[in-house]
């Protein structure tokens, strides 16, 4: 124990005497009108849990009741323990994307760690946002934190066959779009698809997020891989509420943790997950926070070296269940370690032990779930960072998710200005769009969308779904949902609505995408593209006032993490004065 009572921020608040000072008798006053009485809480670490639930959030429905667990695991450990809601960030209903809403919900976290008495911080999310915003909030007021996460829903069902959320909802939604399946079938995958509490049981972004945090030595070993309705995941959540509490006695903060050693492993992990594209912004986002400079560059090199382990839909066979039955994330990350120079063992996690302590040797239940490194589903990581004329400040795109035949290509582009004008123009015959056409998708960046929206799978014309065509080349400034597939370029950078290269594409012109070289290339003459950037005129800003313009002003691009200026920049905020 390195902190004595009198060292509690929370302290400064409540004082050890009744005679202590004016604010400390209010303070004590106040928590007696919560029905609170002194020995209750003076004197203990207060814990305040940030919670996510919300009545429209299905991948959070029950953190309320896991709430409840973490509290009794708080009071065991001799910690009081105060749930606090934060905003929730739900993937599926919050329009036009939750990702223009993650900064928020990251001040929100930091500035109620700072401006109330607590001591240590249980954070409490899972749905794809809600995971790199409370670990930025929490990282920016460095005070002790954990992460509870909210854990994958159960594996759907249709007919006899296992559903992953999103991705099969992308398969048999092209399928009826083919004509290949009618109403009736659409009811069933409906009712079949999410059957529980939790977020995607793909590895989505919501999964890839979750194993990063736990990778970065946020969570307690194996937090991220159990089952939302698992009787483990209850337990996870006491156990999680107890190991705070020492975590304040110990003043063991997220600048301890979160090191560049630490981000390296979760990228590693990300990689060998075959993880979400999504991973890329939120690590260089929430690595800024922690002071640590992470670049595009340091992903692609990490994935040249990293073999891809995890057989997990989009990309895989399985699903998260049967990935934490295989052993889940302990056990994989015990494969990885195998590969020389692949992690980091030594550093600090949550438990106050090194990392390599809690995945050695353990055993891995299903080979073709979780691979090693000679069985392995590729030798590189599945994403590739590309650049060219451009995007000449990045893209990313996951290969291992597009068909072969696309991994080198040279087709002409079919533009759209928005997302609004794909919609309307994608089935018009008068484009000409073949197989061998690249879609080109516009103005739906950081700025442009607005808040990055996920529109990078840009939909195939219906005709050609028909034809049985699943695959094309498309590339956009936008996301794509982690659930997704494809050979779909993303996060160009600089966006086009602020002048990008991807502005000044016109249709016909030949685009080059080569995977292998990391190229990305619009093959027109220098005058044409001089031309081109003299005729260009910014557009309008999207918004004239409210958070809409605060985001607009100081969200930067992707290949810097879409975080605010003013929240990225290096330096901490003074503690308050409690009285």
């Amino acid at each position: 124990m390195t902190k004595k009572p009198e060292e509690l921020r929370s302290y400064r608040w409540f004082g050890g005497e009744r005679t202590s000072g004016l604010r400390s008798f209010s303070h004590r006053s106040r928590m007696r009108q919560l029905g609170v009485d002194g020995e209750e809480h003076l004197g203990k670490p207060l814990i305040a849990i940030l919670n996510t639930w919300s009545e429209l959030n299905p991948c959070h429905m029950h953190l309320r009741q896991r709430a409840e667990q973490v509290k009794r695991g708080v009071l065991e450990a001799g910690g009081f323990p105060v749930e606090m809601p934060v905003a929730t960030l739900s993937e599926t209903f919050q329009k036009p994307t939750p990702m223009m809403y993650r900064n928020l919900l990251a001040m929100e976290a930091e500035e109620l760690l700072r401006s109330y008495p607590a001591d240590g911080a249980v954070l409490m999310g899972g749905c794809d946002k809600t995971t790199p915003a409370l670990l930025m909030g929490a990282a920016s007021a460095n005070i002790p934190a954990i992460y509870v996460t909210a854990g994958p829903m159960l594996r759907g069902n249709y007919r006899g066959q296992p559903l992953g959320s999103g991705t099969d909802l992308w398969k048999f939604w092209d399928d009826a779009r083919a004509g290949l399946i009618g109403e009736c079938e659409l009811a069933e995958l409906e009712c079949g698809i999410a059957r529980s509490p939790g977020h995607c049981m793909t590895m989505g972004t919501a999964s890839t997020m979750t194993s990063a945090a736990e990778a970065l030595g946020m969570t307690l070993p194996g937090m991220a891989s159990i089952p939302a309705v698992d009787s483990a995941h209850y337990r996870m959540a006491a156990a999680s509420g107890r190991r705070i509490v020492a975590m304040v006695w110990e003043d063991l903060t997220p600048d301890k943790i979160l090191t560049r050693e630490a981000f390296e492993d979760a990228v590693a992990t990300v990689l060998a997950l075959g993880g979400s594209t999504n991973a890329f912004i939120h690590l260089i986002a929430m690595a800024g926070r922690a002071g640590v400079d992470l670049t595009l560059d340091d992903f692609d090199a990490i994935s040249r070296r990293v073999p891809w382990l995890a057989n997990i839909r989009p990309s895989g066979k399985y699903l998260m269940e049967d990935f934490y039955f295989a052993g889940g994330l302990p056990a994989l990350l015990g494969q990885l370690a195998t590969v020389p120079g692949a992690l980091h063992p030594e550093r600090v996690t949550v438990t106050g032990r090194p990392f390599g302590d809690q995945i050695r040797d353990l055993p891995v239940h299903s080979p073709d779930v979780i691979r090693g490194p000679g069985t392995a589903l590729a030798a590189e990581g599945g994403v590739a960072v590309l650049r060219g004329n451009l995007a000449p400040d990045g893209a990313v795109i996951k290969h291992i998710a597009a068909e072969p035949r696309l991994i080198k290509h040279t087709g002409p582009a079919v533009v759209f200005d928005s997302y609004a004008d794909l919609q309307k123009r994608i089935n018009d015959p008068a484009l000409n769009i073949t197989p061998d056409s690249v879609l080109v998708l516009r103005n739906a960046g950081p700025k442009g969308g607005p808040g990055m929206p996920e529109y990078g799978m840009l939909p195939i014309p219906d005709y050609l779904l028909a034809q049985g065509v699943r695959d094309m080349v498309r590339i956009s400034d936008a996301r794509m949902s982690g659930t997704s597939y494809g050979a779909c370029v993303l996060h160009v950078a600089p966006e086009a609505f602020t002048g990008g290269p991807l502005a000044l594409v016109q249709t016909g012109d030949l685009i080059t995408l080569d995977v292998a070289a990391r190229e990305l290339s619009l093959n027109i003459p220098e005058r044409a593209w001089s031309q081109r950037r003299e005729q260009w005129r910014p557009p309008k800003p999207k918004f004239e006032r409210g958070y809409g313009a605060l985001y607009t002003e100081h969200i930067t691009q992707a290949n810097e993490g879409c975080d605010f200026d003013f929240l990225a920049r290096r330096g901490r905020n003074p503690e308050p004065n409690a009285q």
